[in-house]
């Protein structure tokens, strides 16, 4: 089984199964290119996103990469298809992580999100160019101390209250 084929190959690594068809896999960053291309190997090729959550507390971001067997053939005996999250964190105040776009090209455009939404700069990514947003922000937007009103009051002026205005 690939839990413990995953258990017995990589140290560090920790693997949870609380629901049938997912399998959450933690690493430390310098292990999740060899995870990626060991799962890659077993026929998990299917890169459905990247994604980032802020842990500003513990001054963290987390990368999340969810992967699939995308052609694979079913397997007697299981009714759903394996979806594997393999998470890292990173540190929050530069955080930098190597492109596994080498790995998956389909990366490319998930990268530059991250890059522009939580500031991660990918090392190896041959084009972090803006991907949805038109100007330049102070705090990446997608991060928890980025202050929308804040945002909203410089870009577009003092915005009136609709506080205590007559509904009728």
């Amino acid at each position: 089984m690939l839990k413990q084929e995953l258990e017995t190959t990589f140290d560090n690594i920790t693997i949870r199964m609380e629901k049938k068809n997912q399998l959450e896999l933690s690493i430390t960053k310098d292990g999740i290119m060899s995870v990626l291309s060991f799962l890659k190997n077993k026929g998990y090729d299917h890169l459905h996103v990247i994604s980032c959550v802020d842990w500003i507390d513990d001054k963290q971001l987390e990368l999340v990469y969810i992967l699939s067997a995308y052609m694979k053939q079913d397997v007697p005996g299981e009714t759903e298809q394996l979806n594997i999250l393999l998470k890292t964190r990173i540190g929050r105040d530069d955080p930098k992580y190597i492109t596994s776009i080498a790995l998956f090209p389909a990366a490319e455009p998930y990268e530059r999100e991250i890059h522009e939404m939580f500031g991660v700069d990918f090392l190896g990514h041959p084009r972090l160019t803006p991907l949805l947003l038109e100007r330049d922000y102070d705090i990446p937007p997608f991060r928890k101390d980025f202050d929308t009103k804040q945002y909203v009051d410089d870009v577009f002026g003092s915005v009136p209250s609709v506080e205590g205005e007559d509904k009728n």
